[in-house]
């Protein structure tokens, strides 16, 4: 519960950002504009989400008859999520990973990568889908969405104020003298956008540990998840992979490279704080003493 509070909080705060500087800004007229435009074009990643990660990495729907016991897994994994059993797909990706996709539980998807199948052992694997299957049930797609909606909006107004200072323009759309300053403006251009991106970052690091929690809950067995974080975290950094910057935040463990001060804008938590909690989970739940 502590990390779906921690994202509603993370989220007004975003949508308070957005509210102050729009209105200083651009005003009523301009934040609504801003707002408009962010949301179409996230409305629309948001319908089509599935179809187009999907198709960015030549996934596959794998069959029934294909593999069984992977649709058995995900079945009871998914039964006892009580949400209705996702879509499985494969992506041929050597780099062991996962993801889930779709608008919400009742079309959702979960991806693995050739590579995750070769690595993991059915325990771990189980672990893994049930992380992805938690991404599912709290609707992350929707939260991410949700996001990257403000924080467009945020980028719009910025542009606008960028706009405006290269044409001279500073009044608002009643007439009004704008207040802000030549360098007030030039410090909420450089300033906000790398705010927003922060607290963006740090929503998709909150949903990360809920989709652990939740997952480690749904399997039973914190310590198979934590056992695959440590795998594959090892093998991600091993084996390079072409991934799109804007869909790291889907996978797992993020498929790029990283560290240091640029953890702040990372879509993922640590590898080792997150088997961290899922060992304190197991502690709590008995599964470690």
């Amino acid at each position: 519960m502590g990390y779906m509070i921690r994202s509603v909080l993370l989220l007004g705060l975003l949508t308070g950002i957005f509210l102050f500087v729009g209105n200083l800004i651009a005003g009523k007229v301009g934040m609504t504009i801003a707002l408009i435009l962010a949301g179409i074009m996230n409305f629309l990643t948001y319908w089509f989400s599935d179809k187009i990660v999907l198709a960015m990495y030549g996934a596959r729907e794998i069959s029934y008859e294909e593999a069984p016991w992977l649709h058995a897994m995900v079945e009871e994994l998914a039964k006892r999520a009580n949400i209705p059993k996702p879509k499985i797909y494969l992506v041929p990706m050597e780099q062991p990973n996962a993801f889930a996709t779709g608008r919400g539980p009742s079309n959702g998807v979960v991806a693995v990568t050739s590579g995750i199948l070769r690595l993991l052992d059915r325990d771990e694997l189980r672990g893994v889908l049930a992380h992805e299957i938690g991404h599912i049930k709290n609707r992350d797609v929707l939260v991410a969405t949700m996001a990257a909606t403000i924080a467009g909006a945020i980028s719009y107004l910025v542009n606008m104020l960028q706009f405006a200072l290269l044409f001279g323009h500073s009044r608002d759309e009643e007439g009004n003298q704008n207040p802000l300053s030549i360098v007030g403006s030039i410090l909420l251009i450089i300033v906000t956008p790398i705010i927003a991106t922060l607290i963006q970052m740090a929503i998709s690091r909150s949903r990360e540990y809920l989709a652990d929690e939740t997952g480690a809950k749904i399997s039973g067995d914190p310590l198979a998840l934590a056992r695959a974080l440590e795998k594959i975290h090892y093998y991600v950094y091993n084996i390079p992979a072409e991934v799109n910057q804007g869909t790291a935040h889907l996978f797992i463990e993020n498929p790029l490279k990283g560290g240091g001060i640029w953890e702040l804008f990372s879509t993922h938590p640590p590898t080792e704080k997150r088997i961290e909690r899922l060992k304190e989970l197991a502690r709590r739940m008995g599964k470690l003493y």
